[in-house]
């Protein structure tokens, strides 16, 4: 392809029409949409959505199962429907000097996005780069991890992204318990990939870098279910025991994470005791008073890393970084999903999701909404010591609940996206929004976008409510892979700092039902 004018035109609009955070009027979107039907997405006025990608779109270089966006070619070996292959975290950069593709000699363009794609079974995970300067549909789209000869990828389950720009990699995460540790892969072509054990096994999820190199990586692992009550035997068994940390990784060389590191876990104090993982107690940790300070808004704790894991002294061996968080006793949070530095905070302050139960029998009960039980949002500020304070930023309720994917729009604008689940979803009548939180003033979010269902989540949601025999895909569509960004692969330009947000592009994916990948942009006369 040769780039015309109109193709270098329309990059150079995109880059400078970028909305503005400030710009998000109160109070949005005024109510979620119903699960009932397949309502449409709604935003915020000033606001519009642009398609980028659908689940139905090509690979340009498809390989085994893999030969679409965000479907596998499985029909044939499926009771009901293809497999839908779950897009997650984005991550958007732009090299001045574009990238190379199985194409060669083909020019991709300068803009691009990249997706890990949360395949939960058969070791078929894979991520995928759009190129957004492309539009002929066979070449829109590239294939990063193709099949090896056994038609298999050897990934599962992956699900965060981010650009480390100090080893000039993606990193891509594998929320696979403590089965898989994080990958990186290379910008040359085709892409090499390598297997990141220094850092771990465990559910990974979030995964970025601050100033100094270091990785922080919120994990998400389900705990131990109790009874909402546990003096009634017949209440219902499904309030989690808190069984994930926070984790930061140092490593030895910060331009080359396969020499190895330290592997550290955030350990919060209260009253000068630590909160602690409880083996035999899952009913205690769920009920504890420490629990319950935790996430008491106007608190502040003492926080700090402990070191669970050091190659130099621990060797090179894979290993459980669950486990050894517990061991240590680094504190254990009810499901992180994201996090993100905070702009202008000098890499010293990030704010981590916490999902919760995603159960309104749970979330119903006020001894456990107290306790983090429809979702949490907090607050870390520590310093180059690695000693700070950890405070709730917003408790959640019925009406914000399940946060997930996380995204900072300026300095003050923090977007949350929800992931209430089908479950969820349905004794609410509600489906999921992404939020619009001022730090200065976090009582008082705005509703973004209200998102809706497409007619294939419908579909799958139906046969998912029936207990179809067979069927293995989700149902409801959810916000995920929320992404403001400038697309700056240097450290200068990377998110923490002011300048990601500048002339930013913004993404989200709606996951399941049609995959389908939007762009935020300001509405036009």
């Amino acid at each position: 392809m040769r780039r015309g004018a109109l193709v270098v035109a329309a990059c150079a609009l995109a880059a400078t029409a970028a909305p503005a955070a400030a710009a998000i009027p109160a109070p949005g979107v005024p109510t979620a949409n119903h699960r009932a039907g397949h309502p449409a997405n709604r935003i915020a006025p000033g606001f519009t959505l642009k398609l980028v990608a659908r689940g139905s779109d090509p690979l340009e270089n498809p390989s085994g199962l893999i030969t679409r966006f965000g479907y596998l070619n499985d029909g044939s070996t499926q009771p009901v429907e293809p497999t839908k292959t779950e897009p997650d975290q984005n991550t958007y950069l732009v090299f001045k000097h574009g990238l190379p593709g199985p194409a060669r000699g083909y020019d991709y363009g300068t803009h691009f996005l990249f997706q890990p794609h949360e395949l939960f079974e058969g070791d078929l995970a894979y991520v995928t780069r759009i190129n957004l300067d492309v539009t002929d549909p066979a070449h829109r789209i590239t294939l990063l991890t193709p099949v090896g000869n056994d038609g298999l990828t050897h990934l599962s389950s992956l699900d965060g992204s981010t650009w480390d720009p100090f080893t000039h990699t993606l990193l891509a995460t594998q929320e696979n318990d403590n089965l898989s540790a994080p990958i990186q892969l290379s910008m040359g072509w085709p892409a090499k990939r390598t297997t990141l054990e220094a850092i771990g096994r465990g559910g990974y999820e979030g995964v970025h870098p601050d100033d100094h190199g270091n990785l922080i990586l919120a994990e998400d692992v389900g705990g131990t279910e109790v009874s909402v009550d546990p003096s009634n035997p017949d209440a219902p068994v499904v309030a989690k025991q808190p069984n994930s940390f926070i984790y930061r990784f140092v490593p030895k060389d910060r331009s080359d994470l396969t020499k190895g590191g330290r592997l550290q876990a955030l350990q919060v104090s209260i009253h000068g005791h630590a909160v602690r993982f409880h083996a035999n107690d899952p009913s205690g940790d769920v009920f504890s008073q420490v629990r319950l300070r935790l996430h008491t808004p106007g608190t502040s704790w003492p926080a700090r890393w402990i070191t669970i894991h050091d190659t130099a002294t621990d060797g090179t061996a894979p290993f459980d970084a669950n486990a050894l968080a517990k061991a240590a006793g680094a504190t254990p949070f009810e499901r992180p999903e994201n996090l993100q530095f905070r702009p202008g905070s000098g890499f010293h302050t990030f704010v981590f999701a916490a999902t919760g139960d995603t159960n309104a029998d749970a979330g119903g009960v006020p001894a456990l909404a107290a306790r983090g039980s429809w979702g949490s949002l907090f607050t870390v500020h520590l310093g180059d010591n690695g000693r700070g304070r950890i405070s709730i930023l917003a408790l959640g309720d019925a009406a914000h609940a399940g946060f997930d994917n996380l995204a900072f729009a300026d300095a003050n604008t923090l977007l949350a996206a929800e992931d209430r689940g089908d479950t969820l979803h349905a004794q609410l009548n509600t489906l999921d929004s992404l939020w619009a939180y001022d730090m200065r003033d976090p009582a008082h979010p705005v509703r973004f976008i209200a998102e809706g269902r497409d007619p294939a989540a419908q579909h799958d949601a139906a046969l998912l409510d029936a207990g179809t025999p067979g069927f293995q895909n989700e149902g409801d569509n959810e916000v995920t892979g929320v992404h403001v960004s400038s697309g700056s692969p240097f450290v200068a330009g990377m998110q923490g700092r002011i300048g990601a947000t500048s002339n930013a592009r913004w993404f989200f994916t709606q996951q399941h039902g049609k995959n389908r990948l939007w762009e935020i942009l300001p509405e036009t006369p």
